[in-house]
């Protein structure tokens, strides 16, 4: 099941790219206490990830976290190195948070996971957004067709 608006987010594991290395980190540490738009994208270096989505909250990084937005954060099922080469190609590094969701667990705990094995590109996940204030979901975008509509970077600034 899909989670709603004013649900919690479940506790949840990733990995990012540091300077030092792949680095774990929790949902707590990335949603607690602080307001975050969290993008989802089906898959790193993918055309309409890279070409279509990505850019918008590249673009608008300052003026989402002018509203009162502390993080803005993409993540994928993709390994960590993929997401720490694809932050390092998009200039955005230190802008966005890339979230590496390697196994898929993020995303089927929110019910956003969608099995895209007939294309070859096996478990990934829903191209969506949210803004999370302090772990509570309180907005929800989930694309129901193909391309960047409701959950690209000019709809979430309109709900901030």
């Amino acid at each position: 099941m899909t989670i709603s608006v004013g649900e919690k987010l479940p506790a949840s594991n990733f990995k990012v790219m540091t300077a030092d290395g792949a680095k774990p980190i929790t949902g707590d540490e990335i949603f607690a206490g602080k307001k975050v738009v969290l993008f989802g994208v089906p898959g790193a270096f993918t055309p309409t990830c890279s070409n279509n989505h990505l850019p918008g909250y590249l673009e608008n990084h300052d003026a989402i976290l002018a509203r009162g937005v502390d993080t803005i954060a993409v993540v994928s099922v993709n390994d960590v190195h993929v997401m720490g080469a694809w932050a390092h190609f998009t200039g955005g590094e230190g802008k966005i948070l890339y979230l590496a969701d390697g196994s898929g667990d993020f995303a089927k705990s929110v019910g956003l996971d969608n099995d895209l094995s007939a294309a070859g590109m096996g478990l990934r996940s829903k191209r969506f957004s949210m803004i999370v204030d302090d772990g509570k979901v309180v907005a929800l975008n989930v694309e129901t067709k193909p391309g960047v509509d409701e959950s690209g970077a000019a709809h979430i600034l309109g709900q901030l």
